[in-house]
């Protein structure tokens, strides 16, 4: 890996001597009809469909959060339009921009991903189709797909790429990573570089051995014993535990349609707490797991509602995530482990596919060549592709990997990491060599690319390195 990074870093110096003399004394770019002294805001909204919601300030930046006009169906975009909402953190047109997007709603507060801070530059975040309020109405759940998503951004592309004329870098974490791989699979000529983080890739949605395998292993058998007690516990105690699940339905207005009952959303949270401890703590955290043995009522409930959230089955907790069940039910796929600790007699439903997650009167049909498709392109056709995995995070059971096609490309997995590994936990000569590669696809100064370290300093309120918490079992 040494010698590869030393190589690498020479190239890139010739490469970047190369594009510095071709680019040196570029003046900003400006939108069509605009003039380099044109403020960002009016180039913006001279975009057509471009609309602003509001503008919030922050030093050093300008932050928008837009609403953009999208076609409903890319292949007949005269057969309806939503508003979609993207925000936009405007540093410098004469720097790189990053394309974000989380693969659920965007945060409409200033944050700064990793790789934006690794080349300083822009960053443009998109809410992904079918999240409120980024949803057509009446929505036509059939045009919420991978390929009309990657042409959402695809549009987004176009329209800001007159603006931002320099390098662009897509990413995203879990399925924000999903999202900027099949964005890639479907425009590769857009971006010039792709950071997926803790991507899963369920290439045949009914084998799901390689989580049975990870949680065989995971950590140490000590912590997995202390889990796996507790888990067993909750199912043990089920009915004093379910007399407190209702007086707390029934002070928090939780209803239970869409999963079907109470009892039914009782035991889903109850088996994704294992799951849900790997994918948000560490191994440092299993010291907090009480001794089911001499737990009380309420340590056991604490526990599992704290990792797993008894408000996720709950229709109001659905709800939020019905676009997400709605993909995973008809491409993405949706994971099922096996539960040897657990007598079968504690289990009665057993995990609970997607069609159960999502209400009855929409439709669902699942399309198993979604999803392997894209995996056969990565294997490929990868170019100038980074994954980043967790080593403790079970969504990294079923990854991305490269074929002999991949040119450029990399999977790196972070040691002891959960669902929030990035760069900056990888060791020290994969994280060198990410952080060259972020640089040199970003098109920065040969320089920088041979520092390899990010070119931005570190903002406490903006850079976000905290995993983004959502219900276990989505990504």
């Amino acid at each position: 890996m040494r010698k590869a990074l030393r190589w690498l870093l020479a190239l890139t110096v010739l490469i970047g001597t190369l594009g510095s003399a071709a680019t040196a004394g570029a003046a900003t770019a400006a939108g069509p009809g605009a003039t380099a002294t044109t403020d960002i805001e009016d180039q913006l909204l001279a975009v057509p469909g471009m609309s602003l919601i509001q503008e919030k300030p922050y030093a050093g930046y300008r932050y928008f959060v837009l609403n953009y006009t999208q076609p409903v169906d890319h292949r007949h975009p005269d057969r309806g339009t939503f508003q979609q909402r993207i925000t936009v953190l405007h540093k410098d047109t004469s720097r790189p921009t990053v394309f974000y997007t989380g693969g659920y709603n965007v945060s409409t507060n200033p944050g700064r991903r990793e790789p934006t801070q690794i080349v300083d530059g822009n960053q443009v975040s998109m809410e992904y189709r079918f999240f409120t309020p980024s949803r057509p109405s009446p929505a036509d759940w059939s045009k919420l797909d991978i390929w009309q998503a990657a042409s959402d951004q695809h549009r987004i592309y176009t329209a800001l790429k007159k603006i931002y004329t320099k390098n662009w870098i897509s990413t995203g974490g879990s399925k924000g990573g999903m999202t900027a791989t099949y964005y890639e699979r479907f425009y590769p000529r857009d971006m010039d570089g792709v950071v997926a983080y803790v991507a899963p890739n369920d290439v045949v949605n009914d084998e799901d051995s390689a989580y049975d395998r990870f949680f065989a292993t995971v950590g140490t058998a000590q912590c997995r014993d202390r889990l796996n007690a507790v888990q067993r516990e909750a199912l043990v105690r089920r009915a004093p535990l379910e007399k407190k699940y209702e007086a707390y339905a029934a002070e928090n207005g939780y209803t239970f349609t869409t999963v079907g009952s109470l009892d039914r959303a009782y035991e889903a949270v109850v088996l994704d707490y294992v799951w849900g401890f790997w994918q948000y703590s560490l191994l440092s955290d299993c010291d907090r797991i009480p001794d089911a043995a001499t737990a009380t009522d309420d340590e056991i409930w604490t526990t599992v509602d704290t990792i797993s959230g008894f408000s996720a089955y709950a229709d109001q907790g659905l709800e939020t995530y019905t676009p997400y069940y709605y993909q995973a039910g008809t491409q993405l796929g949706a994971p099922t482990i096996r539960f040897p600790h657990i007598e079968k007699r504690y289990i009665r439903y057993g995990y609970q596919p997607p069609r159960n997650l999502v209400p009855r009167d929409i439709t669902m049909k699942f399309q198993p060549r979604a999803m392997r498709d894209v995996d056969s392109w990565v294997r490929h056709h990868a170019h100038h592709m980074l994954f980043v995995y967790g080593q403790n995070d079970p969504w990294g059971a079923e990854r991305f990997r490269l074929g002999k096609g991949a040119k450029d490309s990399y999977v790196f997995t972070a040691p002891g990491l959960n669902h929030g590994a990035n760069v900056a936990g990888l060791v020290a000569d994969q994280k060198a060599l990410a952080t060259a590669r972020i640089l040199e696809w970003a098109g920065v100064a040969a320089d920088a690319v041979a520092r390899a370290k990010p070119l931005a300093a570190f903002d406490s309120r903006l850079d976000v390195r905290d995993v983004e918490r959502e219900p276990a079992l989505r990504p």
